[in-house]
């Protein structure tokens, strides 16, 4: 069941123990039962001095000793059961939210990602969320003890002598005023403490993922600064949020042993006046001690409760924001798919930025090729991104077979679409399972047949371990050509009616493009293409060619027409020539 994340932190909170209410009430039950064994000692000690042992009652007194070694070792196995399968509780609760967090990241628009760093992210989704573990288990455990203790030992306090229980309902409140006025600032030092642990994960992220380009200019001692400046930033934060905690707890251990001394104290004076016997004062001390027992843990639970309230607090954060691009209610299957392509008065800009594209008009038959080409920062790539709904458009429409692609659900709509880019990623796995991702239930004879489409099946026999070789990090194992033809090969096996061609080859050397050429030309045969181009050699047969400046088209036709006509692409062509 999908849940509704803008209700309030706490009805949010504890809707991830619905699917494990079992775990939760055993978890509860023996909380309970811990209480009740740990309240009947007292109790039992005052019968004994009170009764059983000055009238030398053996019997009775060896039963009620029997009893409470019976308690105690229910108390135990309830110490057990409450460690073992509250934990579980609090580490399936973890793991719920990390999965609706990594799924709700996924379902997030590219702007999305284009604001937010992977190491913040990441923190968020592990650091954070490992500290709710111990909030989600022992949250409602000790908040429990703690109320049960308290009331009962309270009610029991009262029966012995109710001036001294009302010593300690006067004092309570104040322990509770010195709490609530103190957590404020601890939530505030826990916020900050989470926001420079994000800032250090993205220090180490950046210096990990990078750490090519950070040899390639010597620049190791930079990167050291920018960690060191972070953690310096880390450091400082946590010695706040310690002093704060540090603070709060010399407040609360200074209440709770004020507690001990008024009740001794009051008790003694009553001894003296001969209204209050030793084993009353005996068993009334005890209670006391297990009175302040449930206040330390609640000490205890108010920094667990701000560490992971403050990461609860930014997974919340990241629930709540909405994906930009979202399937509109009703949204239909996009089947069928022909391949025309169309842009209709196109506009757009990001996050209420400068217009990116303004007014365009494009459109492709199905298995025609439109080229995009232009100066560097004209908008061809947005262009192309817009097709397949990595950002939607501000003004007019985007179609495909006719139809406005926001009408039809994202997931549909990029089944039928094959995109490459310049920039290939690579997941860290096999080149088998790399090529599989372009259709995870492919077999791996239809995995095979898609690497010789690609002309890359020799060079991947010819690896160490053929297609169970390992790529490395973002595929840091294989060359730039190499990965350009497993990104073909993903192509290939999806098979879809549209391809995006984002600057494919531009990064390579010449001698490996035209060989990556000759595989995009199989690849593109009887699709519809929409290729990005940065050398114009490699669309001179394209059916239509739109150049694009100063975020319009500014020429538009084959390459025979736009050289004859001598504008942009003319001189674009004769610059590439020459060079």
């Amino acid at each position: 069941m999908k849940k509704d994340f803008s209700r309030n932190a706490f009805s949010v909170f504890f809707s991830y123990y619905r699917p494990h209410w079992k775990l939760f009430a055993l978890d509860i039950l023996m909380a309970v039962v811990g209480v009740a064994a740990e309240l009947v000692f007292p109790y039992a000690t005052r019968q004994a001095l009170h009764t059983l042992l000055p009238e030398q009652k053996y019997t009775a007194f060896f039963t009620v000793m029997a009893i409470l070694l019976g308690a105690y070792i229910l108390r135990s196995l309830s110490v057990y059961i409450v460690t073992v399968f509250g934990h579980d509780l609090g580490v399936r609760v973890e793991a719920d939210m990390r999965a609706d967090v990594f799924r709700h990241v996924q379902d997030l628009s590219f702007s999305f990602f284009d604001r937010h760093r992977t190491g913040k992210l990441m923190s968020r989704m592990t650091t954070d969320l490992f500290e709710i573990t111990e909030l989600a288990h022992h949250g409602p455990e000790n908040m429990l003890q703690a109320s049960l203790t308290l009331i009962g030992a309270v009610v029991i306090l009262t029966t012995i002598r109710w001036e001294l229980a009302l010593v300690l309902a006067v004092m309570l409140p104040v322990l509770l005023v010195l709490v609530i006025a103190l957590r404020k600032k601890l939530r505030a030092s826990s916020l900050a403490v989470k926001q420079e642990t994000a800032e250090i994960n993205a220090a180490v992220e950046g210096g990990v993922s990078g750490a090519r380009t950070v040899k390639a200019f010597a620049n190791e001692s930079v990167e050291m600064d920018k960690f060191n400046e972070s953690n310096e930033r880390f450091k400082k934060s946590k010695r706040v949020y310690y002093r704060w905690f540090g603070l709060f707890n010399a407040v609360t251990e200074f209440t709770v042993a004020s507690m001990q001394v008024a009740v001794f104290a009051l008790g003694g004076f009553y001894i003296m006046r001969g209204r209050m016997d030793l084993a009353d004062l005996v068993a009334f001390s005890l209670y006391v001690s297990i009175f302040t027992a449930p206040i330390r843990k609640l000490i205890s639970f108010v920094e667990q409760f701000e560490t992971g309230g403050a990461g609860f607090e930014r997974f919340l954060e990241i629930m709540r924001t909405p994906a930009a691009v979202e399937d509109l209610p009703g949204a239909e299957e996009l089947e069928g798919v022909r391949g025309e392509v169309e842009y209709r008065d196109v506009s757009f800009h990001y996050d209420g930025g400068p217009a990116v594209i303004e007014h365009v008009d494009l459109r492709a038959a199905p298995g025609e090729t439109l080229a995009l080409v232009g100066p560097s920062g004209s908008g061809k790539t947005t262009l192309s991104q817009l097709l397949p709904r990595f950002y939607d458009v501000t003004e007019g429409a985007v179609l495909v077979d006719g139809r406005d692609i926001r009408s039809v659900t994202q997931a549909s709509l990029r089944k039928h679409i094959g995109i490459i880019q310049q920039d290939v990623f690579l997941f860290a796995d096999t080149v088998r399972e790399n090529i599989r991702y372009g259709r995870p239930d492919a077999t791996d004879a239809e995995v095979t047949e898609a690497a010789r489409r690609a002309a890359i099946h020799e060079e991947i026999l010819a690896m160490p371990e053929g297609y169970s070789t390992f790529v490395g990090e973002r595929g840091v194992m294989l060359s730039g050509g190499q990965k350009q033809r497993i990104a073909i090969a993903r192509v290939f096996l999806k098979n879809p009616p549209i391809l995006v061609l984002d600057e494919a080859t531009s990064a390579l050397d010449s001698v490996t493009e035209a060989a990556i050429q000759r595989s995009l030309e199989e690849l593109s045969a009887g699709r519809t293409v929409i290729v990005v181009a940065h050398r114009l050699s490699t669309i001179r047969g394209a059916d239509h060619i739109a150049v694009i400046e100063n975020e319009r088209v500014a020429e538009y036709g084959t390459h025979e027409e736009l050289l004859a006509r001598g504008g942009l692409y003319a001189e674009l062509w004769d610059t590439q020539k020459l060079s």
